[in-house]
């Protein structure tokens, strides 16, 4: 059995501030969730691994800032990504607006085969929805993208996120060495990102 290979992916979350990207990492990471996050400062890196019935997947995460101040630096982080999580937050219609604006960037700039996901995010805030799944699965269709509504804070749909997108991912080509760190790329501390 093959289970023993790992196949490592670079993989980049976008979007907007605030749409839960830090917390669906730390979900996925660390199986935690904390109600109050500090804003991501440039990107956070982490490491998590998927087990596939095949292959173990080892993801290496840039969690990207979401505030506009940082949106210059994103290229530098999506450069060379196998993957991408965009995240949307589910009652703000703004913020999916956002989201279909980074599938453009990422469809034009990004690698030419990026595996794309698109995660509505807050989908416990069911009462509050301004984005109907409907719509967002619509738009995932036509642009060829996964589409799967989490809820960070309930862990709902988190890890299925991570495990459909490894899925996708081309396990038989050799993999070209990536660079673990985008070239000058603003260090954190070691919070990683919270």
């Amino acid at each position: 059995m093959s289970s023993s290979r790992v196949h490592h992916f670079k993989l980049v979350l976008l979007g907007d501030t605030a749409v839960g990207k830090s917390c669906l990492v730390v979900r996925f990471v660390r199986d935690e969730f904390f109600e109050f996050q500090e804003p991501t400062i440039g990107a956070a890196f982490l490491t998590q691994t998927v087990q596939l019935d095949e292959s173990t997947v080892k993801f290496e995460i840039w969690d990207t800032a979401g505030q506009e101040r940082y949106r210059s630096l994103a290229p530098m982080y999506y450069r060379g990504a196998a993957a991408a999580i965009i995240v949307y937050d589910i009652t703000n219609p703004d913020s999916f607006t956002g989201a279909k604006s980074w599938v453009k960037e990422l469809q034009r700039r990004g690698d030419p085969n990026v595996v794309i996901a698109l995660a509505g995010n807050k989908a416990d805030l069911e009462s509050r929805r301004k984005v109907e799944f409907e719509e967002a699965q619509s738009y995932a269709e036509e642009n060829g993208i996964l589409h799967l509504e989490t809820s960070a804070k309930n862990a709902n749909n988190v890890k299925a996120l991570f495990v459909e997108l490894a899925k996708k991912l081309p396990k038989n080509a050799p993999q070209p060495e990536r660079e673990a760190f985008p070239l000058a790329a603003p260090q954190n501390d070691n919070r990683n990102c919270c």
